[in-house]
């Protein structure tokens, strides 16, 4: 490459909801902007009409949002090269399909379905595959065909036609690829795309694509396998415009496969498995179904992005957790593998509960205390702050914390049957009253004070450190899990382990 900006665009098409298979071309994309001191460029690639969804757009916007993924430019963004929705790009592509046909490298085509059908039929008697290639595009109703006064009579009595590309005759197409490598293709195997179409006046991807990457001077297309057998066309289309000099590098990502290692994952699979498959939920503005979304099922965006960009690319060391500053300083499409990345559900928990656990008492108390105005709980910051600190070893996603600390804001109402059969029978609620005289003698109600007054008096009346301090946990927390019972106690303080304490006694009869 020259020495130009990089420049790079992720360019979705707004057909449905962001799949994080697309989330992770932007975000290599991204990465690569980042590492490089270049630009990352959103284009809505919308001219299928057909396909267009209500809130698409928007969805792509805020799922790049929420992932941390800056835009430089593009839609949302503004820059230079505005418009950056290809519908509204629409007047500039007919010039440079034209522009092509004049140069000899594209024709008019004004068959129609019934022709097609036709030749189809007349392969497949003869045992071939059908293609419109060199071999039919002079047999059919062409520019290539048809004296020029005629395709003129025809356009301007406002038949339909398409452009086609001109398909050269038995070359090798030789291109190199970031990530596969060399790579070299006869043009007698490819077929003569349909570049632009009179009856939307709009163009295919292919047309629209190469001429909006160069007007917005793209140096890297990062996009993913399923556009390398379009590869060729694209090449060739650079030569056709006399615009090698300026060519993008590319690069073709590999595909996110199913957690069984067997083809594209899909939103059945995560529907069937019980993971999103889709960063942000969704719900179709047509058929009004939904879908899971990471940021909803209680994933960090940071575990998310950690999770997805090592789904295919090696950092060539041993380290999994990055930030993305370090993910930016680590990136290189030379470590992107070529073949597949298996999807692991369990893998992208472990990430989350891994940042999770890195979490600062004031990061946690963001994430609780929705949890607890939900269930009509008000606290300071820093006591929500302390509870989920507490917790947070045991919690893998955002929605776990409630359940963790719960019994820290709200005194239990029903006991776990289970712990209830085993410690509340024989000498254990009698022990229980003596251990609340106990705690209710104690001034300083810290944690270490507490511990030590406890233990002191737990060995002067040889008892079982398990007994006594599983009974207490039914009372204080309700079951048979939490963190350790003086870390409850001094959370909730004198008064509220007396109360929790009195309640049991009371209302709970032993088993017998």
């Amino acid at each position: 490459m020259d020495n130009r900006e990089i420049r790079v665009r992720f360019a979705p098409s707004p057909t449905g909801p962001l799949h994080i298979g697309g989330v992770r071309t932007a975000l290599y994309n991204y990465l690569f902007a980042r590492r490089h001191g270049g630009k990352m460029i959103l284009r809505i690639e919308d001219t299928d009409s057909q396909r267009f969804v209500p809130g698409a757009e928007e969805y792509i916007i805020e799922s790049l949002k929420w992932c941390g993924i800056e835009i430089d430019e593009g839609v949302g963004a503004g820059g230079p090269h505005a418009p950056y929705r290809q519908s509204e790009r629409r007047d500039i592509y007919l010039k440079y399909a034209r522009r092509l046909v004049d140069a000899g490298w594209a024709y008019y085509a004004f068959d129609t379905p019934d022709e097609l059908d036709a030749l189809r039929r007349e392969a497949e008697q003869a045992g071939r595959t059908f293609a419109y290639n060199y071999e039919v595009r002079e047999k059919l109703p062409t520019s290539l065909s048809l004296p020029a006064d005629e395709v003129e009579r025809r356009i301007a009595a406002g038949e339909q036609w398409v452009v086609r590309f001109k398909m050269p005759v038995d070359e090798t197409v030789a291109m190199d690829d970031l990530i596969r490598g060399h790579v070299e293709v006869n043009t007698s195997t490819l077929d003569d795309k349909v570049l632009y179409k009179s009856v939307d006046a709009l163009p295919t991807y292919h047309l629209a694509n190469i001429v909006d990457d160069h007007l917005m001077e793209i140096t890297h297309v990062i996009r993913g396998e399923e556009w390398l057998p379009s590869l060729p066309l694209h090449y060739l289309l650079y030569r056709a415009f006399g615009w090698e000099q300026t060519q993008p590098a590319f690069a073709h990502l590999p595909l996110l496969l199913k957690p069984t290692g067997g083809g594209k994952l899909s939103k059945r699979d995560g529907d069937k498995m019980g993971f999103p498959v889709f960063p942000l939920f969704w719900q179709s503005p047509s058929t009004g179904e939904t879908a899971h979304g990471y940021r909803e099922d209680g994933y960090l965006p940071e575990a998310f992005v950690n999770m997805l960009a090592l789904l295919g690319w090696n950092p060539g060391t041993e380290q999994e957790l990055f930030s993305m500053q370090e993910l930016i300083d680590a990136f290189s499409l030379d470590r992107v593998s070529k073949s597949g990345a298996r999807f692991q559900p369990d893998k992208a928990k472990w990430f989350n509960a891994q940042y999770m656990h890195r979490k600062s008492d004031a990061e946690l108390a963001a994430i609780l205390q929705p949890q607890l105005r939900e269930h009509g709980i008000e606290v300071d910051d820093r006591r929500a702050g302390e509870a989920a600190g507490i917790m947070k070893e045991r919690a893998t996603l955002t929605g776990d914390l409630w359940d963790l600390t719960s019994f820290f804001f709200t005194a239990p109402t029903e006991y776990e049957q289970k712990q209830t059969r085993k410690y509340w029978k024989g000498d254990n609620p009698s022990m229980l009253a003596e251990l609340r005289e106990v705690l209710a003698s104690i001034d300083d109600f810290s944690k270490d004070n507490t511990e030590r007054i406890v233990h002191a008096w737990i060995e002067s009346r040889s008892l079982s450190m398990g007994q006594v301090m599983n009974t207490l946990r039914l009372a204080l927390v309700g079951a048979g899990k939490g963190p350790g019972m003086y870390d409850v106690t001094a959370f909730i303080g004198r008064e509220e382990t007396l109360r929790r304490i009195d309640r049991i006694l009371a209302e709970l009869k032993p088993v017998e």
